[in-house]
């Protein structure tokens, strides 16, 4: 055996340059190589999956079908990475190999794995004589945000982690940092909060303070700031701060300081992600004459699953479906002001048309949180970025502003419990670097402000008379006509601005409790409202049990499996689902007999 040049087309990325023949599967050629089964699962694995599989399955193929060769010696990949890291085989159907079968005990191809996937730590090791709290105000490529956020949990292991919501259509994981006191699992009446970032790969600022959040939440922890630590002692926090890797690549081939608006924002498919998501904002308009329909939980239209959705949008869907998220924010560029629902006119042809939401109120609240917090957004001048909005106190109805379709914002409101606001960051959409310290300087403050605000209004308990939590079960308020749901554990969390409100719950099956509840405007954290409720002879309300059965689409490729579960869920890595159904390609590759790619797939 000779060490030759890896020719491979599907393997050219790997972390070393040099093969040997044969491989491990005895193929003897570059020609028996391509003309194999195994060669031609891993090259079309991730088109086939639109992004659902890891990366690291290819990259552990290739490990195995082009070995990495040194001095005319195959190094055979690592045991320890083919039995640990479960998650590259979730795709397929665990556990789908045996791991003694090829691989061997070396930690050499752990360090090549990470270094291909673009794990390593593409940051120079900082002196350490470094304050506590660390901040580099640069911009961070894909490989070195996924370092950071990694760095990020590792120091704080015993209050955060990371996971991946699912990939890009190229197949960087989007990976998203969390914040708890219990990584990893949703604590009951402890409420859900995210930040989406760099949802237009070209709008970089978003990114760049989701990361330098991360790295404050973190460090001011761990030296005691009571703000932060009572923050994450109390919230369940996940920051996403790139939803459009492959875009912000692209942008960043362009460099900072460009002026250019479109290159980089849209996804590889030439997707706009911000008009990707599902239209439910029309149908609730259709449904807002309807006496006793509601504005909430709106399922999917059989109809946007026949155009291209990308994999970005589908992977927020399915984490949204996974985590009762109550609070949200999208961070933006080109513009300095705070939008909120809805973002599409009810009237479609009136391009700047104020269209609010039965929760106009509550969004209105949320919005100025982070805009009074803003020292810029807060200032009186209007001959600066964003002034146009300086009467309006630096917030606006999304529609009023400019109305278009398919928004994110729209979409966590209808489909879900959770209330999201836009908030343009500045007018520039790359800055230089030598800026970013000032833009995180006016943000950090309003970032937290509006972070504390998933705590008001109420939350509760809806249980049965023994004690039995009742999940989906309906919280309505009197005259707003949008309910929110119970959680699996039967908690719920329902913002609402300062008042006295006529709250009830009800389930099917159940009978209807009612309360009235007063918010007193001092008031800074969610009350405690409970409720149980007690088994009903007859259920009345056809309506309710008919929108509560049918909140999804029957036909929801959602529906199919959680990713989040998967990728993201301690508590889900150590089995598989035995129900799930195998991928539509399966039966091809398990059928070839002789050829079948045995190493691959499950026997």
């Amino acid at each position: 055996a000779k060490c030759v040049d890896i020719a491979l087309s599907s393997c050219t990325d790997v972390a070393y340059t040099q093969m040997v023949y044969p491989n491990f599967l005895d193929q003897k050629s570059r020609e028996v190589i391509e003309y194999s089964s195994e060669y031609l699962l891993i090259s079309v694995l991730h088109n086939l999956l639109q992004g659902e599989c890891n990366p690291d399955l290819r990259l552990l193929g290739c490990s195995v079908l082009a070995p990495q060769c040194e001095k005319d010696q195959a190094i055979k990949p690592c045991r320890h990475v083919c039995c640990s890291k479960q998650d590259i085989w979730m795709c397929l159907d665990k556990p789908c190999f045996d791991c003694s079968f090829i691989f061997c005990n070396s930690s050499t191809y752990k360090d090549n794995l990470k270094k291909s996937a673009g794990e390593v730590d593409a940051e120079e090791d900082l002196p350490s004589d470094l304050p506590a709290t660390f901040i580099q105000f640069k911009h961070h490529s894909y490989s070195q945000m996924v370092s950071t956020l990694k760095k990020t949990a590792y120091k704080c292991s015993h209050i955060a982690t990371t996971y991946s919501i699912g990939r890009s259509f190229e197949g960087k994981d989007l990976f998203v940092i969390e914040f708890s006191t219990k990584p990893g699992h949703h604590e009951l009446l402890k409420p859900e909060f995210k930040y989406i970032g760099n949802m237009h790969g070209n709008e970089v600022v978003g990114k760049e303070l989701l990361i330098y959040l991360a790295q404050y939440l973190c460090s001011e922890y761990l030296l005691g700031n009571p703000r932060i630590q009572t923050l994450i002692n109390n919230t369940r926090i996940h920051l996403l701060p790139s939803l459009n890797p492959d875009g912000y690549e692209l942008a960043a081939e362009e460099g900072a300081g460009y002026n250019g608006w479109v290159i980089g924002r849209q996804t590889a498919q030439n997707l706009d992600l911000n008009r990707n998501f599902p239209d439910l904002t029309s149908e609730a308009y259709r449904r807002a004459g309807i006496r006793g329909a509601r504005l909430d939980h709106i399922p999917i239209p059989q109809s946007y699953w026949w155009g291209k959705v990308a994999p970005e949008t589908k992977a927020v869907m399915k984490w949204l479906r996974s985590i009762p998220f109550v609070l949200s924010a999208s961070l933006h560029g080109g513009e300095l002001v705070v939008t909120y629902p809805y973002d599409y006119s009810r009237h479609p042809m009136e391009e700047k048309m104020f269209s609010p939401t039965p929760d106009e109120k509550v969004f209105k609240m949320l919005a100025k949180a982070y805009a009074d917090a803003h020292p810029v957004i807060s200032d009186r001048s209007e001959l600066r970025c964003g002034g146009n909005f300086v009467k309006r106190g630096g917030i606006i109805n999304g529609a009023e502003w400019y109305s278009f379709t398919g928004g994110m914002a729209d979409f966590n409101y209808l489909h879900t419990n959770c209330f999201e606001v836009t908030v343009e960051v500045g007018c520039e959409k790359f800055p230089l670097e030598e800026e970013l310290f000032t833009i995180w300087h006016e943000n950090k403050g309003a970032l937290l402000n509006y972070m504390e605000m998933v705590h008001r209004g109420i939350k509760g308990i809806v249980s049965d008379k023994f004690g039995n939590p009742i999940k989906n079960a309906r919280i309505s308020v009197r005259g707003i006509q949008h309910d929110v749901t119970t959680a699996a554990d039967g908690d719920y969390w329902r913002l609402l601005p300062p008042g006295t409100f006529i709250i009830s719950a009800q389930a099917p099956g159940y009978s209807r409790v009612m309360k009235r509840v007063t918010i007193p405007a001092r008031m800074k954290q969610a009350g405690r409202v409970d409720f149980v409720l007690r088994p009903a002879e007859a259920w009345p309300n056809k309506l309710l049990r008919r929108s509560m059965e049918d909140s999804h689409d029957p036909y929801d490729p959602l529906e199919l499996f959680d990713p989040h579960a998967r990728h993201g869920q301690p508590e889900a890595r150590g089995g598989s689902s035995p129900g799930r159904e195998k991928p539509w390609w399966w039966s091809y590759f398990s059928s070839l007999d002789l050829h079948k790619p045995l190493w691959l797939l499950k026997q």
